[in-house]
């Protein structure tokens, strides 16, 4: 005998009750700041490239953050040189690709979602890179079903991100290129260079209309992993993003970033947790520099990248730490286990550089014995 569930009653079901959506755990930038978005649009009289939601102005605004004339507050997305910036966005009103490039957690998967959101409207064309990525994750693949009962057919056909962005002249975004193997790197040439995408299968083609772009982004720490040819290089812009220039604008990132996760995730604010945040950047600026901020200390660095956005899960992670089963206060004790985990990848290299690390720096340092107690009782 079959029974019929009502999915509305059923508790059971992973569908919303009545008619509101299921909440997003993390909206895609277009929803998330959609009210700005929205609000740029409306004052943006400046001339907007074929198929744009934005001028190329509006658009590094929305990156960077600003005051419209009526008044409107533009949150920052991405805190840096505005050149850099500016030189992505002019880059997309070109007909050359954008390439990201920087070490991890400096925000190039980030910046490459707000541009797509703020050129097209939809940064949700995305072809994440792995050592796996078959060629038909660029080009187009089959349903199997179809091409067996009618043969090769656009019925037939699946399109990939990078095909429907040259049909609908939007942003597609390419992650972690350069985990991507070299001979489906290279199915990118044509693409970039004719603007086309043949498929032979069905003697077509497929023309990009204007307003298609494509933003890649590659972890400098994969070089020697699948390098670019020269031929697919060429058709790129290549922007570096750097790392923050200095502790300030750091911690800055962080608790900007820290206050949006928790936010979303409900967790309440942790009062004077910037002073927490400003001891977790002061370390792992240090180890990655292998050396103190006040430059009189050399110091080990250990395997792990330590970077910004490490930064940001250790301090979520304490803040839900303090919020769950603390006071609701940031405290030493909160982050020093996340510290640990970040810190210590090779379980025996690693460790003595934090060991090392502590006792010659952090133990002699003025105001952090709290920080050095707590690091000492995760760390034994």
């Amino acid at each position: 005998m079959s029974v019929s569930v009502d999915p509305t009653t059923d508790p059971t079901s992973v569908e919303p009750s009545g008619n509101e959506p299921a909440e997003a755990l993390r909206p895609h930038a277009e929803d998330a700041f959609a009210d700005e978005l929205t609000a740029l649009a409306a004052q943006d009289d400046r001339p907007r490239p074929a198929r744009w939601k934005l001028s190329p102005w509006a658009v590094a605004t929305y990156l960077l953050g600003g005051v419209l004339p009526d008044g409107t507050v533009i949150s920052p997305k991405y805190v840096g040189p505005r050149r850099l910036v500016e030189v992505a966005v002019s880059t997309l009103a070109t007909d050359r690709a954008l390439l990201l490039l920087g070490v991890p957690g400096t925000a190039k998967t980030w910046v490459s979602e707000h541009l797509a959101a703020a050129v097209s409207g939809d940064s949700t064309l995305l072809v994440q890179g792995t050592a796996g990525t078959p060629e038909e994750a660029i080009r187009y693949g089959w349903n199997y079903a179809q091409l067996l009962a009618h043969g090769p057919s656009r019925d037939a056909l699946v399109p990939s991100p990078v095909m429907r962005a040259m049909g609908e002249g939007a942003t597609v975004r390419v992650e972690e290129l350069t985990r991507i193997p070299a001979d489906v790197q290279d199915t990118l040439i044509t693409i970039l260079s004719e603007k086309t995408l043949p498929i032979p299968e069905l003697g077509q083609e497929v023309q990009a209309v204007r307003g298609f772009s494509l933003i890649a982004t590659a972890n400098d720490r994969d070089r020697g992993v699948n390098e670019l040819s020269s031929a697919l290089r060429r058709r790129f812009n290549t922007v570096v993003l750097p790392l923050p220039e200095s502790v300030e604008a750091e911690v800055d990132i962080v608790a900007r970033r820290v206050d949006q996760i928790g936010r979303s995730l409900d967790l309440p604010a942790a009062p004077d947790g910037i002073d927490e945040i400003r001891r977790v950047v002061t370390v792992f600026r240090e180890l990655r520099a292998g050396v103190t901020s006040d430059g009189r200390t050399k110091v080990k660095s250990p395997s792990g990248t330590l970077s910004t956005a490490e930064a940001i899960s250790v301090v979520t992670g304490g803040l839900a730490l303090a919020a769950h089963f603390g006071d609701g206060v940031l405290r030493a004790g909160d982050v020093a286990a996340g510290i640990l985990g970040a810190v210590v990848r090779d379980p025996a290299a690693d460790r003595v550089v934090w060991q090392e690390y502590l006792e010659a720096v952090v133990r002699e340092r003025a105001g952090w014995t709290d920080f050095y107690r707590a690091c000492r009782e995760v760390s034994a």
